[in-house]
């Protein structure tokens, strides 16, 4: 009987995290109306509210800048932060917000980086991503500029690039160039199917992950990050002592 309880026992299950011992969630598309997240303010508020009850104490917020469909800047993005602040305000709900962007790697971005003209938190970090298609083919030579002009690349989403899957010691070779990988914390409850799942859950293994993130756009995020808590691999994460979330 013990031996058929071990073969057909469930996964391994541990007690539900409080994510307030990352204190800070620096990934999310909270002000309302300027990106594919937070439609109106009410929507932010709900969101934030639940970030909250989930145990945060921080928001950073990263709206999307994008050359050819997001056309945000950091005007745009200061304007929304103040208007959802004041609605905070008016509600008395006591959590800290502020502000970065997530820049799409794209012909503006290099542009901006030679400008020193990019939106950063924390040490001078810069949230990036890029094509979930085509692996980029300029991607060291942006690198090497951003370093070269005083940011820190933060690659956002690490798990979720395809062509990255069958090649892993991309992200070895990206961590050598000075960037810091970001995992979405709902990949480990499968929202961008099992191949993300996976390389997060490995990526955990291997020690390399510095960052996690809510990546929080509507309540369905909400919803698989409530489902995740109990992931043993988001335990491991959290208590690996890398994460540079706490001092953001």
């Amino acid at each position: 009987m013990g031996l058929l309880n071990k073969i057909f026992s469930k996964k391994e299950v541990l007690p539900p995290l409080n994510l307030g011992r990352l204190k800070v969630d620096m990934h999310s598309h909270l002000i309302p109306g300027i990106d594919d997240g937070a439609e109106t303010v009410s929507a932010a508020i709900e969101l934030i509210e639940a970030l909250r009850e989930l145990g945060y104490t921080k928001l950073i917020t990263t709206p999307h800048i994008m050359s050819d469909y997001y056309k945000n800047d950091s005007d745009i993005i200061k304007r929304g932060l103040e208007t959802v602040r004041a609605e905070l305000h008016k509600r008395n709900i006591p959590i800290e917000l502020e502000v970065a962007a997530e820049y799409y790697m794209d012909y503006e971005f290099e542009a901006k980086i030679h400008n020193k003209d990019l939106m950063t938190f924390g040490d001078n970090y810069v949230l990036f991503e890029t094509s979930f298609v085509n692996a980029p083919d300029q991607l060291d030579d942006v690198i090497f500029k951003m370093r070269t002009a005083g940011y820190t690349p933060v690659l956002a989403h690490v798990e979720r690039y395809p062509y990255w899957y069958s090649d892993p010691e991309k992200y070895e070779q990206l961590a050598s160039m000075g960037v810091l990988l970001q995992l979405n914390i709902s990949s480990l409850g499968g929202q961008y199917g099992p191949p993300a799942m996976k390389v997060g859950r490995k990526l955990i293994d291997n020690n390399m992950i510095d960052l996690l993130g809510t990546d929080c756009h509507n309540m369905t995020y909400i919803d698989f990050l409530r489902s995740t808590l109990s992931d043993p691999h988001l335990h491991k994460a959290i208590n690996s002592g890398k994460l540079l979330n706490a001092g953001l």
